[in-house]
């Protein structure tokens, strides 16, 4: 096999053990479509900077210790969410979710809105399928968590959504879906929050699907935190409607390599679409962010604003396109990437883009990459200030204008310490 080939007959094997009857379908479908595709190479242009090879040895050890019943340690729902974000938490671990967290969640809800599971539904033909990772994940889901937001309702508190996945006793993989659905004119925000612990290597696989109707609005605020050797690829496909707003961020802190894809489909006119990001990479990561915006009508927004830090032996990529389709007229699209490398072994690469097919639209891009400003750090160090603190207080403000402009305010405070802890690590890395 290539480096990049999951053993398709352990996959069949692993449906026929451990799939969810109701899902079953489901399963099989997704197992047809992934043996026609595989992984993505280095090949492919979308992956030419990030290689799926570690993905597919985890995923092939695991699947191969499937049947010892200790080869997996991702069953654990009973952690708590991190401290300093106030939310309605549900609490998922592989293919366990927490039912406790469903009936207080629903309890909670009152009405307003209604969390399940996917199996307790009878339908999943709509479940998104068309790529090699929806697929994979597709194929190995035991569960999906089913979130409705009801028209007109407004959610008081942000809904939080707590993956934490533990690998001790040899390789592990989990696999997430996330459906939510936001009726006309319902108001919702929703933490995406990612953990991991354990020694052995661990892969993950998060598909997040949203429906935004009629004058929707939804704040998504993705925080990663995993383990500094474990990996994760996710996926973001929004199909926002007429007058929707889908704010959407993502902040990468930990994990060995991160790989992010955000769709935002736009077909109604009057939609808005932002989406933010901060990756914060010290040696050995690797971060790749992937983000499109598909304006299939207008008028209607878009904007990306992504910052990437990166220090010692690290990478990371930024791929940020919009596309405006024949017909999208009054399209306003803009992209901004800028990314701060504080070593040499750093490595950054951005790639902008812009596909214009209608002609009355205003669209822009630009991207920057660079070191501290010597200048800068000259007259932060002529006002007091030693040489780190003054580059901790510039990599600060360069952070900044990402954790300033996130949609949920529950988040603000825990990422602001959260993002301090590691841009002091990266500035100790680079000052020693």
């Amino acid at each position: 096999m290539a480096p990049t080939d999951i053993d398709t007959e352990l996959l069949e094997a692993a449906v026929r053990s451990r799939g969810t009857p109701a899902l079953m379908s489901l399963n099989q479908g997704a197992l047809k479509r992934f043996r026609e595709t595989g992984l993505p190479t280095s090949r492919v242009e979308d992956w030419k900077y990030t290689s799926l090879d570690s993905v597919a040895a985890i995923s092939n050890a695991w699947l191969a210790g499937l049947a010892d019943a200790d080869a997996s340690e991702t069953n654990d729902v009973r952690t708590e969410p991190p401290d300093g974000i106030e939310a309605t938490w549900i609490r998922m671990s592989g293919d366990t979710i927490d039912d406790a967290c469903l009936r207080a969640a629903n309890k909670a809800f009152d009405g307003r809105a209604e969390i399940s599971r996917l199996s307790a539904h009878g339908d999943n033909s709509g479940i998104f399928l068309e790529n090699a990772i929806a697929s994979l994940n597709g194929t190995l889901i035991g569960d999906a968590l089913c979130l409705t937001v009801r028209k007109n309702a407004t959610l008081d508190r942000p809904v939080g959504i707590l993956l934490d996945d533990r690998a001790d006793n040899g390789p592990a993989a989990s696999h997430y879906r996330l459906l939510i659905f936001m009726e006309d004119n319902s108001n919702a925000e929703i933490i995406e929050f990612h953990r991991s612990s354990g020694e052995a290597d661990h892969y993950a696989t998060v598909i997040a699907e949203l429906e935004l109707g009629r004058g929707a609005r939804a704040g998504y605020v993705k925080i990663q935190e995993r383990s500094s050797h474990h990996v994760q690829v996710g996926q973001v496909h929004a199909n926002i409607g007429r007058d929707a707003t889908f704010n959407h961020a993502a902040i990468d802190l930990g994990a060995k390599m991160i790989r992010n894809d955000v769709l935002a489909s736009i077909a109604s006119p009057g939609a808005h679409f932002t989406s933010a990001g901060l990756s914060l990479a010290e040696d050995g990561q690797h971060i790749d962010n992937h983000i499109a915006a598909d304006h299939r009508v207008g008028p209607a927004t878009s904007s990306q604003n992504y910052r990437c830090i990166a220090s010692g032996r690290s990478r990371c990529v930024f791929n940020g396109k919009a596309i405006v389709r024949e017909g999208a007229d009054g399209t306003d699209a803009e992209q901004s990437n800028h990314s701060l490398l504080l070593s040499d072994l750093a490595e950054i690469d951005t790639k902008p883009e812009l596909e214009i097919y209608a002609e009355d639209v205003k669209c822009a891009h630009g991207a920057t990459v660079g070191q501290l400003d010597e200048k800068a750090l000259f007259y932060l160090r002529s006002r007091g200030l030693d040489k780190e603190q003054a580059a901790q207080m510039l990599t600060r403000a360069f952070a900044s204008s990402v954790l300033d402009q996130l949609s949920i305010e529950a988040v603000r405070s825990y990422l602001g310490e959260a993002t301090d802890r590691k841009l002091d690590k990266l500035v100790e890395v680079r000052e020693g």
